[in-house]
């Protein structure tokens, strides 16, 4: 990468977290360019020399925060898998990685959370399928989990993705708004207590590993 692509990079990283911050407070239709500019400690050209509008930028602030997000949650899996874990214990994994990344990403968690329902928005299709590739590494885990005869063939795995990664999502934001005192742990239980209920009935599984939960080191 050459010395001009590695400092636009980094001017779009400011405007990124200029950005997440101000729509997560504000939402999208009431930030500016000028704002996010301002933010970030730039002239407000440099916003339009990087992205030709605020919807593309908001485009690519959604790619850029979701990116990490699958990431996590794909070697959350792998590591699971070569841990000798069951399908619930990779998703017990997955929601513990999900959990890491919403409470040091709030800010992006509740853009997420706030914007998703604004179905006429000219970048929905942005969400959509930076939506679907989050939820796609949970379907993955959760159909080879059919194959594999540990989770019922009538499962609909699409909807139960989605549902997963929504309760992982507001249960970090509803800790880290109404109850930051509580421990970490407590809210990894409580998820892991949710996972089990629905997908682990029969007896199927064991208890929660200590691996797949968090260690009391880093409960807090």
């Amino acid at each position: 990468m050459n010395r001009t692509s590695t400092r636009r990079g980094a001017t779009r990283l400011r405007l990124y977290e200029a950005a997440v911050t101000l729509i997560a407070e504000q939402g999208f239709s009431s930030t500016t360019v000028e704002q996010i500019a301002e933010r970030a400690g730039v002239a407000k050209g440099t916003v339009y020399y990087n992205f030709s509008s605020k919807t593309e930028l908001f485009e690519g602030l959604l790619r850029h925060g979701v990116g990490p997000l699958t990431v996590s949650l794909r070697e959350a899996a792998r590591a699971s898998a070569a841990h000798g874990d069951d399908t619930v214990r990779r998703l017990e994994a997955m929601a513990d990685a999900g959990l890491d990344f919403v409470i040091g990403h709030p800010d992006f968690a509740r853009l997420l959370v706030a914007e998703q329902w604004r179905t006429n928005r000219s970048w929905h299709g942005t969400l959509v399928d930076v939506r679907r590739q989050v939820a796609g590494v949970v379907e993955d885990v959760l159909q080879e989990g059919v194959k594999r005869g540990e989770l019922s063939e009538d499962l609909d795995i699409q909807l139960i993705a989605g549902a997963m990664v929504g309760m992982v999502v507001v249960a970090a934001l509803d800790w880290h708004t109404f109850h930051a005192e509580r421990p970490q742990g407590e809210v990894r239980s409580a998820v892991s207590l949710l996972l089990r209920g629905g997908l682990g009935a029969g007896g199927q599984v064991g208890p929660p590993s200590q691996h797949s939960l968090g260690s009391p080191s880093n409960a807090g």
